[in-house]
């Protein structure tokens, strides 16, 4: 039964747990950014659509640029796994001895000896590839991910654009019965995105398996933060240049 409840927490709203935390992280990115720029955009007293524009082009330059660098760092840790490996096949076949002195000086210090310790070897060394993927895990510390470059990057930039699009939705909508000039726009972006950086938060929370109250307040303090600091910044330079 406990078994089964590990398995199960594997996966989230039907999703590799794995690639909920590369979703969770694009989006806490993606929200925080968006709306440091709306509240840049808002402190320096832009009009509305100066705000949509550099949103928009903010959520899609970062979301790209965000899924590319986890592109080439999910391709970079696969390609290091895949060259080590190819390391060790070569060295079971020209270095064999040493490689089983090495099996053999791994489980000799996890405390196995004498007879059992020879059997843990023979059959070790009797497999060719169960013997470099225990030199792989034991030997170099190295475990191959499940997570693919493109499905990473997919999930990544699907997050940012998903979920640093809240904040410009109260400006996208303006025209939907709220004058452009009402100052509730700004308040009605901090509501949203507080809400999105929430549900974020949360899952970031059942992701690291903390608590999620805890995981909220986090991600909350961060967009806040980044937003106050965005604003002041925005109004200080419309004041020194305006």
């Amino acid at each position: 039964m406990k078994e089964a409840k590990l398995h199960s927490r594997d996966k989230i709203l039907f999703f590799n747990k794995e690639y909920i935390a590369e979703f969770v992280y694009g989006g806490i990115d993606g929200a925080i950014t968006t709306f440091a720029v709306v509240a840049g955009a808002e402190g320096a007293s832009l009009g509305i659509s100066v705000v949509i524009i550099l949103g928009l082009a903010n959520l899609i330059a970062d979301g790209f640029s965000m899924s590319v660098g986890n592109f080439f760092s999910t391709k970079a840790e696969r390609d290091s796994f895949e060259k080590h490996k190819q390391v060790e096949y070569w060295e079971i076949e020209n270095l064999r001895e040493r490689e089983i002195e090495e099996i053999r000086e791994i489980y000799a210090a996890k405390g196995f000896k004498g007879e059992l310790l020879d059997q843990v070897v023979e059959v070790i060394i009797s497999d060719k590839e169960v013997w470099v993927d225990t030199m792989m895990k034991e030997e170099l510390e190295m475990v191959k991910g499940e997570k693919t470059p493109y499905k990473t990057a997919g999930v990544t930039f699907l997050s940012f654009i998903l979920v640093g699009s809240v904040p410009l939705l109260s400006y996208v909508f303006v025209g939907n019965g709220i004058s452009a000039n009402n100052p509730l726009l700004f308040f009605y972006s901090c509501m949203l995105t507080a809400v999105a950086l929430a549900i974020v938060g949360s899952l970031k929370s059942i992701v690291n398996e903390k608590n999620i109250f805890i995981g909220i307040i986090e991600t909350l303090s961060l967009g806040g933060l980044a937003a106050l600091l965005a604003y002041f910044v925005g109004d200080w330079l419309e004041k020194l240049f305006v």
